[in-house]
């Protein structure tokens, strides 16, 4: 199955997302990629797929979309209302998008980027070994109405699977590892930073978001600043005026800031799909335990497709549910039954 999908309307933050490319930091640009890779992973999962194909991701809203051949679909990351030619249909889930129907997909109802994906992934052209659009990097564009993406070979055949999410989309708690510059802190400040909660500020996006609170920011022992080195997503710089601000995947790729600590890969999905005011807490772990854990989430997430289970159809949306054997293995009134 290959085909055209069609963007009838777009939201305000729709791009085309993969797994990002590497290896080119040293010449100033950073993976990436798709802002919850785990949602990649989810989507590959119930489209029995590669998790490295790549998907439209929305931030915040959705918009309507038209394919010009039946196609497999899947929805994973911030739930979001969803429908096919009006019928509601089912988030963390895969379904057939008809030739000729409309996909209307509608504002998160929590967590901040909603993923689609299609059997087969989107073709959108390959920049640096990867799809995906790094707009601080300058490469690709946002999505809007009137774009149509060639979507890919898809050998598969099976739709109507549901899965699970991993819960992430309403703040909590946030492993972090101590990173180079975390011994500037005096202890005092990184208990205190363990203990407060945090709120995510308005003013994030795919580069990192600022962590607000309502007490002081949080000082070094010496200067604001260290030598500019290599920093990734995950590490949380504090700022000149004491405010954590956690690095996510179109980071820039030095920065002169202390970091006081950096979140764990297994727990950035957490931090990227925390909505405007969602509180957080960040905690401490050995590194040891933090490799642990982190191989864990790897073999989890190996196991994803086998976690996808059929979805139960509520009657009462079946449009064809007349076309359906409802009744089976009858039998007359007067036979035995054994």
């Amino acid at each position: 199955m290959t085909g055209t999908l069609t963007i009838l309307r777009a939201g305000p933050g729709l791009t085309v997302q993969d797994g990002g490319r590497t290896g080119w930091l040293e010449y100033g640009v950073s993976r990436g990629g798709a802002a919850d890779r785990l949602a990649l992973a989810e989507g590959a999962a119930l489209l029995g797929q590669g998790a490295d194909l790549a998907a439209i991701e929305m931030a915040g809203m959705g918009g309507e979309f038209q394919a010009d051949t039946d196609l497999r679909i899947a929805l994973t990351g911030a739930p979001m209302r969803a429908s096919i030619d009006g019928a509601a249909v089912a988030w963390n889930a895969s379904h057939l998008l008809p030739a000729g129907a409309r996909l209307t997909i509608g504002a998160a109802r929590s967590g901040s980027y909603g993923y689609l994906h299609v059997g087969g992934g989107f073709q959108a052209p390959e920049h640096l070994g990867a799809r995906s659009a790094h707009l601080a990097a300058g490469i690709g564009a946002p999505l809007a109405e009137g774009d149509a993406l060639e979507v890919g070979p898809d050998s598969g055949r099976t739709t109507g699977l549901g899965l699970v999410p991993e819960d992430r989309f309403e703040g909590g708690i946030v492993r972090v590892v101590a990173s180079l510059q975390t011994a500037l802190f005096p202890d005092a400040e990184l208990k205190r930073f363990e203990k407060t909660t945090f709120r995510r500020g308005a003013r994030g996006n795919r580069m990192g978001v600022p962590m607000e609170s309502d007490g002081e920011g949080f000082r070094t022992d010496g200067a604001r600043s260290v030598v500019s080195e290599v920093i990734v997503p995950g590490d949380i710089q504090v700022t000149g005026d004491g405010t954590p601000y956690v690095l996510l995947a179109e980071s820039q790729t030095t920065g002169g800031y202390p970091r006081i600590g950096t979140v764990m890969p297994c727990d950035l999905p957490r931090l990227a799909q925390a909505a405007a005011g969602v509180a957080v807490q960040f905690r401490f772990i050995p590194l040891d335990e933090a490799v642990e854990l982190e191989r864990a989430e790897a073999e989890r997430r190996k196991g994803l497709r086998g976690q996808c289970v059929p979805l139960i159809r509520d009657p009462r949306t079946m449009t064809n549910l007349l076309s359906y054997q409802l009744i089976s293995g009858a039998i007359a009134r007067e036979e035995d039954v054994l």
